[in-house]
């Protein structure tokens, strides 16, 4: 049976509707644009663990691989009806994190049983599921991707430490492999050059801050998106981009992301999870947009790149770099009205940096908050070129104003993510569509898709949100359609069963993979 559920992409309005049920969003009116529908959907049977992240998919065998997280496998569906997605077969694939599809083959990236030790990546024929190699790359190899000509794997090895506790320290170094495909060769990318520059790479507004971390144990690098011979990879936690040298494997330059000024009214947000309103106003805190996702694309000779500013902290044991503003000891020079500032229905339920920058006392000047609660768009030297500001919470406000701002685990749970990095865009792509580019962006907690319209970089403008998620249902009973995009994948007509557009989305949380068509 064919779900519709209709999302109208028109750059002229922003009065878009597209949520469960579909029955009641049906009754509205339908601005003219492009139509996303939910086709059909597949479920991995298990919620809250996992079961549906990142998806790749193999256009001669009309199959799509979904990492699932629970079982240690990548599902395999068969797409060639998207209303039935069918599951024909699964990949033994333990620590799989991220898969990757070019001309039949699957690569997985794989962490180890121990995550600090050297993860691994695992190819597979597409169509017989054989396994053809495994190489040996980094420390918990988070995501990967294959160069548009299909000659390399490129893998970003986050390295993330398991504990800061003295004596027991372990943190292994971040870094990118770069895999020859034909030959089975690994060659690594690291960030040894910096180690002794940690203090300039600060600076410069690059985020070190590890306990005693080196830099090449505190930059972590997170994904990657490439074109030609260069790689774009996020630092999550380091508010920072990496732009590496594929033909060498050498890593050119670490460029820092800056910081956006939530006092200017286009940045406004929603600071508390207990005033019990939606309440989207400037504040005198900064975002550190700390990206999950980034993909790029073409637009009149120039390469843009796009990024989903979701945020993450460093909670480990012994080590903990998040902070509420009620905690925090606030300079009375830079807080005149700091007693106002720390209420509850202020800023004081907000969680911040508990590095942001203090006074010789020890005292707080300036609140920087994770993540950016928007989608950027940056030149391919890492420049911000454009941002959504507050979009995506005002958007959320108006189409799902009893939900806003909600969690993923959870569907009675109105504003209990404002003071945590909101809506939480995380995963993100970009496609074309009858000539014009869109990115589609997903947003964790409150669930859908956002799209843009980047046909002017500079000025990319809001083209419409779907959201799946039945907000009647039980999240934890697996009765809430689908709940925590995590992996978004565009799949060009060309390439489609249906000879238009596909959106595919894993869910994590759901464990549901969804597909989209897109039409005009």
């Amino acid at each position: 049976m064919k779900t519709k559920t209709p999302i109208y992409l028109a750059a002229a309005t922003l009065s878009l509707f597209a949520m469960l049920p579909p029955a009641a969003a049906a009754a509205r009116p339908q601005p003219s644009g492009l139509e996303l529908s939910l086709l059909g959907r597949y479920s991995a049977g298990a919620v809250g663990v996992g079961a549906a992240e990142i998806t790749a998919y193999d256009a001669r065998t009309r199959r799509v691989f979904v990492v699932n997280a629970e079982q240690g496998t990548v599902d395999v569906l068969d797409i060639r009806d998207p209303r039935q997605p069918r599951k024909v077969a699964t990949l033994a694939t333990p620590g799989a994190n991220s898969v990757a599809v070019h001309d039949g083959l699957v690569a997985v990236a794989q962490q180890a049983a121990d995550k600090t030790d050297p993860g691994t990546v695992a190819f597979f024929d597409a169509r017989t599921g054989a396994k053809r190699r495994e190489v040996t790359v980094g420390a918990l190899p988070d995501m990967l991707t294959f160069t548009s000509d299909g000659r390399r794997v490129v893998v970003a090895n986050e390295g993330e430490p398991t504990s800061y506790c003295a004596g027991a320290v372990n943190d292994p170094e971040g870094s990118i492999s770069v895999i020859d495909v034909r030959r089975g060769t690994v060659r690594t990318a690291g960030f040894q050059a910096w180690n002794g520059k940690e203090d300039a790479l600060r600076a410069k507004g690059v985020r070190i801050s590890g306990p005693g971390a080196s830099a090449a144990q505190d930059l972590e690098p997170e994904y990657v998106t490439t074109e030609g011979g260069t790689a774009w990879v996020t630092l999550q936690e380091n508010n920072a981009l990496a732009i590496v040298d594929l033909d060498r494997a050498t890593v050119r330059d670490i460029v820092p992301l800056g910081l956006k000024d939530h006092a200017q009214e286009a940045n406004a947000l929603d600071a508390s999870d207990r005033d019990g309103k939606v309440d989207i106003r400037p504040h005198p805190v900064k975002g550190v947009y700390m990206p999950d996702a980034i993909a790029h694309f073409r637009e009149r000779g120039r390469t843009y790149l796009v990024t989903a500013n979701e945020g993450d902290s460093r909670d480990w044991e012994c080590h903990s770099d998040e902070i509420r503003v009620k905690d925090a000891k606030l300079s009375p020079t830079a807080f005149p009205d700091a007693a106002t500032l720390q209420r509850d229905a202020e800023l004081g339920r907000l969680t911040v940096l508990a590095d942001s920058p203090k006074d010789a006392d020890g005292r707080y000047t300036e609140l920087r908050a994770f993540g950016g609660r928007s989608v950027s768009v940056r030149a391919a030297d890492g420049s911000l070129i454009w941002d959504s500001g507050s979009e995506l919470e005002r958007l959320v406000a108006r189409e799902l104003p009893e939900r806003f701002n909600s969690d993923n685990e959870e569907n009675d749970s109105f504003d209990s993510r404002s003071d945590n990095k909101g809506p939480e865009p995380e995963g993100v792509a970009v496609g074309t569509v009858r000539g014009r580019t869109y990115a589609f962006a997903g947003l964790e907690r409150v669930g859908g898709i956002v799209a843009y319209d980047l046909s002017d970089p500079r000025d990319p403008s809001m083209a419409g949100y779907v959201n799946t998620r039945d907000f009647t249902g039980d999240v934890e009973a697996g009765t809430a359609g689908d709940v925590g995009p995590e992996g978004v994948l565009f799949i060009p007509a060309a390439d489609s069963p249906t000879r238009t557009p596909l959106l595919v989305v894993g869910n994590e949380v759901s464990g549901t993979t969804a597909v989209f068509e897109i039409r005009a």
